[in-house]
């Protein structure tokens, strides 16, 4: 088969990998991180568009490497050949490999803050889109720099700590996918929870769920398959989405 894969940079060491070993003849655009911090619709309107430039004459399926993310997802639509998405709520699920797994660990685990090797390279300012993203609207990815610039010293000081403060997260998990070239991803999280006063943990990855979206290996526990003239929905249940 020959594929479409759109998917997030954030999951770029990840993609490479499973493309690289997949059977079939795949095509990868990588789109910014950060699309679910624009909300919805806003999400939705750079996956759309996205999809809207394929020439689907070259291909058999369009495969999103996405979760549901906000919902962002919902609405999209299969046209000419079907759009193949993983039921999963977001992208630690994706690199966890697992739905349940990933609900049974944010079951056990709270305000836990993920770092993988994307989240490291590529995270920095959790999004790229900065006049449209609800963080922008909403201040919480200023620096306490910017606020007191904006707002004056004892503002400033209250709102970073209500805003912007990790008083919510109690740990680091690094997820280790096994495609790591060295320690220094692993090193980085080690620092960051230290800097941030959090305890660290190392969990494995699962490259599984995203080596049977490349193989074809399209499950119907795993996988929504939106055949022609079908659109995604919203689920309300474990499938998390459905064809409507």
């Amino acid at each position: 088969m020959r594929l479409k894969l759109i998917t997030c940079e954030i999951l770029f060491h990840e993609i490479n990998f499973v493309v690289s070993r997949s059977p079939h003849e795949i095509d990868v655009e990588f789109l910014t991180k950060g699309l679910h911090d624009l909300g919805k619709e806003g999400m939705f309107g750079k996956l759309s568009a996205a999809l809207n430039d394929i020439n689907t004459d070259n291909y058999d399926a369009i495969l999103f490497g996405y979760g549901l993310c906000n919902g962002g997802i919902v609405g999209l639509k299969a046209v000419r050949v079907p759009i193949v998405i993983p039921r999963a709520h977001d992208c630690i699920t994706l690199f966890m490999g697992d739905r349940r797994r990933c609900a049974e660990y944010f079951s056990t685990n709270e305000g836990v803050y993920f770092l993988t090797t994307g989240w490291i390279e590529r995270g920095g300012k959790l999004t790229q889109n900065f006049p449209d993203s609800i963080t922008t609207k909403l201040g919480t990815n200023f620096t306490k720099d910017e606020l007191i610039k904006r707002y004056g010293n004892d503002k400033a000081e209250y709102l970073y700590e209500k805003l912007c403060g990790l008083k919510h997260y109690k740990k680091t998990t690094f997820i280790e996918m096994g495609i790591e070239p060295d320690n220094s991803f692993e090193r980085f999280a080690q620092l960051d929870a230290q800097k941030k006063n959090l305890k660290y943990e190392k969990i494995k990855g699962d490259l599984s769920l995203l080596s049977k979206l490349v193989n074809g290996d399209w499950n119907e526990n795993d996988f929504l398959i939106v055949n022609t003239g079908k659109q995604i929905s919203f689920s309300y249940d474990d499938n998390i989405i459905k064809c409507e």
